[in-house]
C-alpha cells in the first residue's frame, strides 16, 4: 500500500514518493507571534502533527520544520501599544504557543526557526535574487519582479493577467509594478531594524519561509503545508522566490487545510467570534478539541461550536470506556477459549482498514470511524462469558496504537494519585462488606474531587467529571 495525498499544485491526489527513500522533509508555516493563537491556527498545528505521526507510524523518518514569524508589522504595532519591545512580545507568545499546542497534543517540530535568528541567510537570499535580476532595490526597499518568473500563479492556478486586475500600488510603496511584492522593507523611525546592503530594515513576510526551508531542509523539499489562506499569495510567492534562486522545484507536494467557521459564520474580529485557544482550553478538554478537529477531513471546512464540542466529548468517552472495560476484563481472562483466531483476524482487519483510510489523503474522519468499529467489536466481545488474554491484548494494543497516531491518550488509571486510588479500593471493599453508607460517602467525596465512579459488569470504572 502507498500513501496518496492531495497536491494543491496539481489539484489531484498523487502517490507520495519521497525525494529520499524512507525520509520526509516537511515544512509547515507557523504563526506570527504577536498574540495567543486562535482556533484557526490550531487546525494546521493539529492536522500536520497528525500527518507527521502517520508518516512515522508507516516507518518514515520525518524532518519537521515549523517557523515563527517574530518580527513584522503586527508585532511592531503590538509592541507600540503595550510599550514593550518586539523581542519581549515575541518571546512571550512563543512560550504561550508551545503551551497551547502541547495541550492540544502536538509534538514540537525538529526545528522551530525564528526570522530574527536567520537574518544573515535572508539577506543573502535577497542579494542573490537581485544579482539574478529577479529583484530590485528602490529607496531602501527591495521588491521581487513577479512578471520575470514564468511560473507565477501555478499554485493558485491564476494567470498574471487575472492577478493584474486586483493589483495596486499602495501609498508609500516604491515598486515598479503593482504585482511586485516586498522582500525587504526600509525601517521607519523607531522601528526594530537590521543592517543590510540596502540600509536599515527588516524582511518582508514571504522571504523568511523560503530562506529557512532552504537552510534546514534543502533546495527541494517533499511537503510544504499550511492553512488554505496561505496558498495565495504567501505560498505562491515562496515558490517564485525559491525557484528563481535555485532553478529547482521548491516543494513537490503542497498541502492545505480548510477553514474554520464559528457557529456557521466565518471567524473574524469584526464579528466578535474570534476564539483564542488560550481561552477555550480553559473551558473544554484540549484532547476533545483535537479529536473534534480530526473528525472532519483536513481539506474540508469545519464548523466549531460549544455544542459540537460537547457531542465530541461524549463520543471520545465512548471509545475510552471500551478500552477501560477491556483493561478491567483482562484480569479475569484466560487463553483457553477456542475461537481466538476469529477475533484476532477481525482486529487485524480493522487495523488494515485504518491504514487504508489514512493512506487515502490522511482521512482521519474515516480513520476515527474505524476506531468506533473497533469499539463496537470490543463491546461485543466482552459479552462473551469466557474471554482470552490474547484477544484482550490485541484489542488494547490496537486502541493504543491508533490513538497514538491521532495524538490522543487513553487516560490510563495509573494517573490517579494515591489518595484517590485508596478511596476507590476502600469503596470496593465497603460494597463487598455491604456497608453501603460508607460506599455512598466515598462516592460523594470522590465526586467533589471531580472523579465520577461507574459500577459496571467489568468492575468499578472512574472518569474525570
Amino acid at each position: 500500500m502507498t500513501i496518496q495525498l492531495y497536491n494543491t499544485l496539481t489539484r489531484k491526489k498523487e502517490e507520495f514518493i519521497p525525494l529520499e527513500a524512507g525520509k520526509v522533509k516537511m515544512y509547515v508555516c507557523g504563526p506570527t507571534v504577536y498574540n495567543y493563537i486562535h482556533i484557526g491556527n490550531a487546525r494546521p498545528a493539529i492536522v500536520f502533527d497528525t500527518v507527521r505521526r502517520y508518516f512515522e507510524f508507516r516507518g518514515f523518518d520525518v524532518q519537521y520544520v515549523s517557523n515563527f514569524t517574530d518580527v513584522d508589522d503586527k508585532l511592531i504595532k503590538a509592541a507600540n501599544q503595550l510599550g514593550e519591545d518586539v523581542p519581549t512580545i515575541a518571546n512571550r507568545f512563543i512560550q504561550a504557543y508551545f503551551e497551547d499546542v502541547s495541550a492540544l497534543g502536538c509534538k514540537q517540530a525538529d526545528v522551530h526557526p525564528r526570522v530574527t535568528e536567520n537574518m544573515d541567510i535572508i539577506i543573502d537570499f535577497i542579494a542573490t535574487l537581485i544579482d539574478k535580476g529577479f529583484a530590485y532595490e528602490s529607496e531602501g526597499d527591495v521588491y521581487y519582479r513577479t512578471r520575470k518568473f514564468n511560473g507565477y500563479g501555478k499554485l493558485s492556478h491564476q494567470s498574471i493577467d487575472e492577478l493584474k486586475v486586483g493589483a495596486r500600488i499602495d501609498v508609500g510603496e516604491k515598486k515598479q509594478d503593482a504585482l511586485d511584492f516586498a522582500l525587504w522593507k526600509a525601517a521607519k523611525e523607531g522601528e526594530i531594524a537590521w543592517e543590510s546592503p540596502w540600509g536599515l530594515g527588516r524582511p518582508g513576510w514571504h522571504i523568511e519561509c523560503s530562506a529557512m526551508a532552504k537552510k534546514y531542509l534543502g533546495e527541494t523539499i517533499d511537503i510544504h503545508a499550511g492553512g488554505q489562506d496561505l496558498a495565495f499569495p504567501h505560498h505562491e510567492n515562496e515558490i517564485a522566490q525559491s525557484e528563481a534562486l535555485t532553478g529547482k522545484q521548491f516543494a513537490r507536494y503542497w498541502m492545505h487545510n480548510g477553514y474554520i467557521n464559528i457557529d456557521n459564520e466565518k471567524m473574524s474580529k469584526s464579528l466578535g467570534n474570534f476564539v483564542l485557544v488560550h481561552d477555550i482550553i480553559k473551558k473544554h478538554d484540549p484532547e476533545v478539541i483535537r479529536f473534534f478537529m480530526l473528525s472532519v477531513h483536513y481539506r474540508n471546512p469545519i464548523n466549531y461550536s460549544d455544542e459540537l464540542l460537547e457531542n465530541t466529548k461524549a463520543a471520545l468517552e465512548r471509545l475510552k470506556t471500551s478500552y477501560q472495560n477491556l483493561k478491567h476484563r483482562k484480569e479475569a481472562s484466560t487463553n483457553l477459549t477456542d475461537n481466538n483466531q476469529g477475533w484476532l483476524d477481525k482486529i487485524h482487519g480493522l487495523e488494515a482498514e485504518f491504514v487504508r483510510e489514512m493512506d487515502d489523503d490522511f482521512n482521519t474522519a474515516n480513520g476515527i470511524s474505524t476506531l468506533f468499529e473497533l469499539s463496537k467489536l470490543a463491546n461485543h466481545y466482552l459479552i462473551e462469558k469466557n474471554t482470552a488474554t490474547e484477544v484482550i491484548d490485541a484489542f488494547t494494543n490496537l486502541f493504543e496504537k491508533l490513538f497514538a497516531v491521532l495524538g490522543l491518550s487513553l487516560g490510563a488509571q495509573e494517573l490517579l494519585d494515591e489518595e484517590i486510588e485508596a478511596l476507590i479500593q476502600e469503596r470496593i471493599q465497603a460494597r463487598k462488606d455491604r456497608n453501603f453508607q460508607r460506599s455512598d460517602e466515598i462516592r460523594d467525596q470522590l465526586k467533589e474531587m471531580n472523579i465520577i465512579l461507574e459500577d459496571t459488569p467489568q468492575g468499578t470504572r472512574w472518569k474525570r467529571g
